[in-house]
């Protein structure tokens, strides 16, 4: 009897143990205030007079951070070895459907489960970051905030102009991840995606498919193949000398179809020789591949930090490399505290776009435009996790010989809280 309490105490003190080695947190960040958008442009391609549209609102999607609510755990295996995992979903705390999304769900900003070597690094499946929006996340002054100005990290097209069509593809679904451990400064991180599909169709076609046997008449059905080839990847480096932090990241994605072995889908990436300058809705379009380069830089001077940034992005069809749609940008600007309770931040920029187009399928044309963009803000920290700030913003876009000028602003007062 003493034995079996002896036992049963000891596993429940191992059981202990093993439970006090896992944790789960909860975090989550609500930024909601009050907007104002100003965009300049045509409303059509053929639309000669300039149209201006001021928007103004009370916002829960989150002028300096967008809304989340996140769970993060992880739970030590024993010899250095941990399994982790994360599940962040969007919030909008002023719409009905929560996230803002008319599915009326969450939307999934991250969620994936890894495990890590200490020593090694780590892998994880999932729903991830890219390597260009994690290196952007450590080198961008305004530090990925939703307002227009920043030329590297562009808001969707309801905060300004067409020309802050998002410039770079910020997550992958069903990805694979690997992350190294630092090793004399240098960490290195990479994605994979390989989203395959194939389909058979079978169908009669008619008379084209009477076969005649002998003296009796069959019907033979046609089989069509379908087959669509979403592949993603990508790589990045970030070196941490001191105060000096430097990345460098690359990634690309390409859809290819095809239909009984031809490679089909639209010749042209959307959209680019009717405005010359916006980039495709869907990075993953039918027939179209993508590249993307950045490159930034970080130093703290103790009473600042100075930033440099450049990023490059090209959008090209499969089926002519003459078809395609190139934006790039390269910005620089400064972040600090001006008091113990106030920081402040600016940013400045210039960039092109370059788009080319078959005309009528038959002569190939160039379009470019020039841009320029800024922003300023500042916090007021009440807290370790509460502030109160402020955000302008404004972008300029040059005539093409497809679109006259167009341009935005935007400003953004509201509160954070993290937790």
């Amino acid at each position: 009897m003493k034995k079996s309490l002896f036992a049963l105490a000891a596993i429940g003190a191992f059981a202990g143990a093993a439970q006090a080695q896992s944790s789960v947190t909860v975090y989550g960040i609500l930024d909601v205030g009050f907007q104002g958008v100003t965009t300049r442009g045509p409303l059509s391609t053929t639309q000669a007079n300039e149209s201006k549209t001021n928007i103004t609102r009370f916002s829960g999607e989150g002028s300096e951070t967008t809304s989340r609510l996140g769970f993060r755990g992880t739970e030590d295996l024993g010899g250095g070895t941990r399994a982790f995992f994360t599940a962040e979903f969007q919030l909008n705390p002023t719409d009905a459907t929560l996230s803002g999304n008319t599915g009326n769900g969450l939307f999934n900003r991250q969620t994936f489960v890894g495990i890590g070597q200490k020593g090694i690094g780590q892998g994880a499946v999932g729903t991830q970051y890219t390597p260009v929006h994690m290196a952007v996340g450590r080198t961008d002054p305004g530090q990925q905030n939703n307002m227009v100005g920043n030329v590297v990290y562009t808001t969707n097209a309801s905060q300004g102009s067409g020309q802050t069509a998002t410039s770079y593809t910020v997550r992958y679904n069903n990805s694979l991840t690997l992350q190294t451990d630092r090793f004399a400064g240098f960490q290195v991180n990479g994605i994979y995606v390989n989203n395959n599909s194939n389909a058979n169709t079978s169908a009669e076609v008619g008379a084209a498919s009477v076969v005649r046997t002998g003296p009796s008449v069959t019907t033979a059905a046609t089989t069509n193949y379908s087959q669509t080839i979403n592949s993603a990847w990508g790589l990045g480096v970030n070196y941490v000398l001191q105060k000096l932090n430097v990345d460098l990241a690359y990634q690309a994605s390409k859809n290819t179809a095809f239909t009984n072995g031809a490679q089909s889908g639209a010749a042209n990436p959307a959209t680019p020789q009717a405005t010359g300058i916006n980039f495709p809705s869907n990075v993953l379009g039918t027939s179209l591949g993508m590249s993307q380069f950045y490159g930034g830089a970080v130093y703290d001077f103790g009473i600042l930090k100075a930033y440099a940034q450049y990023i490059n992005a090209k959008y090209t069809s499969n089926l002519n490399s003459d078809i395609y749609l190139q934006r790039s940008a390269q910005q620089i600007g400064v972040r600090g505290n001006v008091t113990k309770t106030i920081e402040g931040w600016a940013s400045g920029g210039t960039g092109r776009y370059t788009s080319g187009a078959l005309n009528s399928y038959t002569a190939t044309t160039r379009s470019t435009a020039n841009f320029t963009g800024y922003q300023v803000g500042a916090n007021y920290w009440l807290s370790k996790r509460t502030n109160a700030y402020a955000i302008f913003g404004s972008t300029q876009v040059s005539s093409t010989s497809l679109n006259i000028s167009e341009g935005a602003s935007s400003y953004g007062v509201g509160i954070r809280h993290t937790f």
